[in-house]
């Protein structure tokens, strides 16, 4: 199956997988069915055990033996990956109509010895929607709770965090403009779309379903989460967030009947309990 190159990274793909076929079903999935179904979404055997093994190890998967063969699960910490996941798709949406104003601005003041502390609250940041408006002051739309990543990476003593508002006469379209890629930002959505758009008026077959829609919900989940939900009325009025998840959810409806029966008949599980 081919719809965009490259094809999205491995466990993107699995988490993706799990979001799908495990996330609330309380069961426990055989890796052979994982691995078929990887198989025809382009990936090979040997990247999907490697990529499961991994997962094992960094507390994202739990493993259990049935007879000859073994079966994955869930954990508390890939349960809220997630769950995240599930939000961003279908509650909070790409595009923020509801944006009151808030701002949550984080400010560090870390020794010049600590470079690998800098990148990694930087990295952090970014993935959660910070941008950098200043060095060392960061900002968000909205409220967001920083407080696991800050103490995840024991900078609490280097780290202050408060909510504001701009004042009037800020041009926040600009503040926006300079703290973030715009234009990267809207070119992964106007991809995506042109990408995936044909696709809502094709009906693929049931196993060719199955991995479709695993790889277009892999894609989207890299472009919302690359986005901070940065309020649409300050941003460009051709913005294609809008346009993408529409997009999006139409070749989704589209492929969740035969995907759904695809996964009954290649998808072997067991009751966790």
């Amino acid at each position: 199956m081919r719809v965009t190159d490259p094809i999205p990274r491995p466990q993107s793909l699995l988490l993706s997988f799990l979001g799908d076929e495990v996330l609330g079903r309380g069961v426990c999935v055989y890796t052979g069915s994982v691995i078929e179904v990887f198989r025809r979404a382009g990936v090979g055997e040997q990247a999907t055990r490697s990529t499961l093994t991994r997962m094992v190890g960094r507390g994202l998967l739990c493993r259990r033996r049935e007879g000859r063969r073994t079966y994955v699960g869930l954990t508390d910490r890939s349960e809220a990956i997630l769950r995240d996941g599930e939000r961003r798709i279908w509650r909070t949406g790409a595009v923020n109509r509801d944006w009151d104003g808030t701002w949550t601005l984080l400010g560090f003041s870390l020794p010049e010895s600590w470079q690998r502390q800098r990148h990694d609250l930087r990295s952090q940041l970014t993935w959660a929607g910070f941008g950098a408006l200043f060095n060392g002051l960061w900002i968000a739309p909205g409220e967001v709770d920083v407080s696991g990543i800050v103490a995840e990476l024991g900078l609490a003593s280097h780290v202050k965090v408060f909510r504001a508002h701009a004042d009037i006469g800020t041009d926040i379209a600009e503040m926006i403009n300079d703290t973030w890629d715009l234009h990267e930002l809207a070119a992964r959505y106007r991809d995506f779309d042109v990408s995936w758009r044909p696709f809502a008026a094709t009906d693929p077959t049931g196993e060719d379903a199955l991995a479709r829609r695993l790889r277009l919900t892999a894609e989207w989940l890299q472009v919302i989460r690359g986005d901070p939900r940065l309020p649409v009325r300050h941003l460009p009025a051709d913005w294609p967030a809008a346009g993408a998840e529409t997009t999006f959810r139409a070749v989704h409806a589209r492929l969740e009947a035969p995907a759904r029966d695809a996964a009954r008949r290649l998808i072997e599980t067991l009751p966790t309990a």
